[in-house]
């Protein structure tokens, strides 16, 4: 019975239902069957905050495809090493929203596209180009509707598969070290901080990019590993049913709850 009435509903609201997606992995390649992103982010609410300069350095010095999820805010502060960084041809800027605040799954749509607009605007004003077309929501936590809302945008979400959880004062250099090689696989995108919050990112990582070399894993930049129009065209629907008005909604909850009893935290660390 209840098999039945999963089915019905599925079908009775698929005509209404807008699909979006959040990705989390690379589109896997054949000419870069080891390939994995790494991702930092730099996110400044109101506490002005900086680059950590020992992770900094060394991606640069050591030439490492990178992809650098900025605020606005950490973008306006931190002018002189953003518009450098952006002249290099393995670093790629993306989109973090404006202020980082961690509950734009419950703000009003309309701030929910003025929190990516004006940080677009900003790294557009400090680097001369607009930010590569990818965003991630502070603290990963968004609802279908705000997902829906940045994509209108012509931003794709971007989280992540796992979180290493450099953010933890209690994650050491080694348990970052061990975590890293205990659970990448290729297309992978990892997530670390580099905004002085990966409070032993700097230390570790060295010896993480040593360990992920080792075992053949090729680094690249968000863009090379999705693909562009070719990661669009391999693009798969989402699983969720998306809805905007409130009947919908309801029916969207009901579907989910039945479709996916167990279905992951929205907020996702």
């Amino acid at each position: 019975m209840g098999k039945y009435l999963v089915m019905g509903l599925a079908i009775a609201f698929s005509a209404f239902a807008a699909r979006a997606e959040v990705v989390r992995t690379l589109v896997p390649n054949p000419h870069r069957p080891t390939q994995i992103a790494l991702t930092f982010d730099a996110c400044e609410a109101w506490e002005r905050v900086s680059f950590d300069r020992k992770i900094l350095d060394y991606l640069v010095q050591n030439q490492i495809p990178t992809t650098i999820f900025v605020t606005g805010r950490f973008a306006r502060d931190n002018a002189n090493d953003l518009q450098a960084l952006s002249k290099l041809p393995f670093v790629e800027i993306a989109n973090h929203s404006w202020s980082h605040p961690n509950t734009m799954d419950r703000m009003a749509l309309d701030k929910v596209k003025a929190e990516v607009t004006r940080a677009e605007d900003e790294v557009l004003n400090v680097t001369g180009r607009k930010p590569s077309p990818y965003f991630r929501f502070p603290a990963g936590v968004y609802d279908s509707d705000t997902l829906s809302a940045v994509e209108e945008l012509g931003y794709q979400v971007v989280h992540w598969r796992w979180a290493v959880g450099d953010p933890d004062r209690s994650m050491t250099a080694t348990k970052i070290r061990a975590r890293v090689a205990a659970q990448t696989k290729p297309n992978d995108i990892l997530i670390f901080h580099i905004n002085g919050r990966g409070w032993h990112t700097g230390e570790a990582l060295p010896e993480v990019i040593a360990d992920l070399r080792a075992k053949g894993f090729q680094f690249v930049t968000l863009s090379e590993g999705l693909g562009g129009a070719e990661h669009q065209a391999a693009r798969k629907p989402s699983d969720r049913f998306v809805a905007t008005n409130p009947f919908d909604r309801i029916m969207r909850w009901a579907v989910n709850r039945l479709l996916f009893p167990a279905s992951e935290n929205r907020k996702d660390r």
